[in-house]
């Protein structure tokens, strides 16, 4: 939130220290220093020549093995083991490869690890563009906010499954679907399309415009309820007695993993806003 006090010369020096970091409290100490938030400008690209030498190493070549088995466990461990010698240019490299051959969570994982070259690209992906776009113009929902959600619930995963039972990309919890599917009048639905890609993102975008709604239009809130369930978050709600600011009512949060998620989406939803319509942001 804009303040109209600059932050004392001891303040600044502190928001300065972390500003820089790629994480939520970067973003929000970079607003308190009057800085919107923007994409660093991407190093020389990768080189194919630079791509094929990973592609290459046996390690990576096993993991592709294991990933084409669906053996994700075994595939990640592979890939990760392999990254730990790589050179900050042989990272992207390797992104790259990932992006290639359709792993984007390694893709995503691998990128962040570089400090000097970083490509946001590869950091904050947008597959599947071609059904979200659609999806979220129709609903007049903010995209950036959805691709967000999406790369902190299943790193886009295609067949994500979580322990609770939510599926797909979007993380759609099946008692959620059938509910979602109900209110959109879908007479077709079935329980076993619910991580297809179309139908994950039609069921999840409906579900986060539901939910917005409920919140009276606050992103933050709807993230929150999407996580932790509209219920609590209607009794969160009901405790406050006045406004309070979002980054605030964030840290208020009694739910570690709540806490830690709201955060990750709306930092990505910063980034993506960024990406997509190439301007600065703010949080």
């Amino acid at each position: 939130e804009a303040h109209a006090s600059q932050p004392t010369p001891e303040a600044a020096q502190l928001l300065q220290g972390i500003a820089e970091q790629s994480n939520f409290y970067g973003q929000l100490a970079s607003e308190e220093l009057g800085r919107l938030i923007s994409i660093p400008a991407p190093g020389a690209p990768v080189t194919p020549a630079e791509v094929a030498a990973i592609a290459e190493r046996p390690g990576f070549q096993r993991a592709l093995q294991f990933f084409g088995m669906r053996l994700r466990f075994e595939g990640t461990r592979e890939w990760n083991w392999e990254l730990r010698s790589l050179s900050e240019r042989e990272l992207l490299a390797a992104a790259e490869f990932a992006r290639q051959n359709h792993i984007l969570d390694r893709m995503v994982n691998t990128s962040e690890r570089t400090r000097l070259q970083v490509d946001y690209t590869q950091r904050y992906p947008a597959p599947h563009d071609d059904i979200m776009h659609p999806a979220t113009q129709t609903l007049g929902l903010d995209k950036a906010w959805v691709y967000g959600l999406i790369r902190q619930e299943s790193r886009f995963i295609m067949d994500a499954q979580s322990y609770a039972g939510a599926s797909g990309l979007m993380q759609v919890m099946p008692s959620t679907a059938r509910w979602v599917a109900k209110k959109m009048g879908l007479t077709d639905f079935m329980q076993d399309t619910i991580t297809d890609v179309r139908t994950n993102i039609m069921l999840g975008t409906n579900y986060m415009n539901m939910v917005l709604g409920s919140m009276d239009g606050s992103q933050v809130l709807a993230t929150a309820a999407y996580n932790a369930g509209p219920g609590r978050l209607r009794s969160w709600r009901a405790a406050l007695d006045k406004p309070m600011e979002s980054a605030i009512f964030i840290e208020s949060i009694p739910f570690f993993e709540t806490r830690v998620y709201v955060k990750n989406v709306m930092t990505n939803a910063t980034y993506y806003a960024a990406l997509f319509e190439v301007r600065p942001q703010s949080l």
